[in-house]
C-alpha cells in the first residue's frame, strides 16, 4: 500500500474501486506529466447515496460530505492511471459543480469538502486552484460533481 493509501487509512476512510463511466469516456487520462479526471459523483458502492438540489432537498453540510466522497473517487480514478498515488506532486485544480436550489449560493463551501478532504490526505500537494460552480442539474440527479487535475512524477 502507498503512503498515500495508508494516510486515508489513517483518517479512517478507504480508496474505492474506479466508479464505471455513466456515458463514452474514461474516468482518468494522462497527458505527459498530468491526470486529468472526468467528473466524480459521489457514488458509493455503485450507488448514489443522496440526489436532489443542495438548499432544497440535500443539506449544505450533507452535499460538503458527498464532495469529499467526489474527491476520493477522483483520487481513485488518478490511481487506476498512474497505478501509486504516491506519485502525485500535487494537485493543481478541483473543479467542483453543485446542483443547486434557484437561491442557493453556498458553493464554495459545498466544494470545501473535496478540499479539505484533498489537504488532509496529501498536505502541501493538495492545495490547489479551484472553482465552484453552481449548476441546474447534474446527472442522475447527483447534488455534486468533482473534477480534478494532478501532476504526477515519472
Amino acid at each position: 500500500m502507498s503512503a498515500v493509501e495508508d494516510r486515508i487509512a489513517e483518517l479512517g476512510l478507504k480508496l474505492p474501486e474506479v466508479v464505471p463511466p455513466l456515458a463514452s469516456y474514461q474516468p482518468a487520462v494522462r497527458s505527459g506529466s498530468y491526470v486529468y479526471t472526468s467528473g466524480q459523483l459521489p457514488m458509493v458502492d455503485g450507488a448514489l447515496p443522496a440526489a436532489g438540489k443542495v438548499g432544497a432537498e440535500v443539506t449544505p453540510e450533507r452535499a460538503k460530505e458527498l464532495a469529499a466522497v467526489c474527491a476520493l473517487n477522483a483520487l481513485a480514478a488518478v490511481k487506476s492511471v498512474t497505478g501509486d498515488l504516491d506519485r502525485i506532486v500535487r494537485v493543481v485544480k478541483v473543479v467542483g459543480f453543485v446542483a443547486s436550489a434557484p437561491d442557493f449560493t453556498g458553493q464554495p463551501g459545498v466544494v470545501n469538502g473535496a478540499s479539505e478532504l484533498l489537504g488532509e490526505i496529501l498536505g502541501d500537494k493538495g492545495v490547489h486552484a479551484r472553482s465552484a460552480v453552481g449548476v441546474a442539474v447534474l446527472p442522475i440527479d447527483a447534488p455534486v460533481e468533482v473534477e480534478i487535475q494532478v501532476e504526477i512524477a515519472d
